[in-house]
């Protein structure tokens, strides 16, 4: 599927929450406007030809003083009857386009190991699987989906 894709900014509040289907729970204002001030986080949209919301990719720039700046795939979401169609993979490698030309020297994702479709889409748009890592968390009060 042919899609257009846009990267969204801090005017694009609005944007972000008529599109709350695509995502785990709805998009919390305060939390978008956050996330959309910020310049080193990002979230692209993907739109099919007739203009509708099938998608979206967001990623995070983490900085470290001895590695530089690299890009954190932090949630890949396409809306059901849009899957299988190139849409994530479109995503993808947007956000890896993007990434490369603000100077990251790589970007990263996690996904779970028995998450087949994202593994597929993050190969297809260029990424290897290295190693296998466990992830481990803290959890302060509720937590999002």
């Amino acid at each position: 599927m042919q899609v257009e894709i846009r990267r969204l900014g801090p005017a694009d509040e609005e944007a972000v929450l008529a599109v709350a289907a695509l995502f785990d729970d709805p998009p919390e204002p305060e939390a978008t406007r956050r996330f959309l001030a910020e310049p080193t986080h990002h979230l692209f949209l993907a739109y099919d030809p007739a203009g509708r919301p099938v998608g979206f990719v967001s990623g995070v720039e983490t900085t470290h003083p001895d590695k530089g700046t690299e890009m954190f795939l932090y949630e890949l979401g396409v809306d059901e009857p849009a899957r299988r169609q190139g849409v994530g993979r479109a995503l993808v490698e947007a956000l890896a386009a993007f990434s490369e030309g603000r100077g990251c020297y790589g970007m990263w994702a996690l996904t779970d190991d028995d998450n087949l479709a994202a593994q597929k889409t993050y190969q297809r748009a260029g990424a290897r699987g290295r190693s296998s890592h466990l992830m481990l968390d803290w959890s302060f009060g509720d937590e999002p989906s």
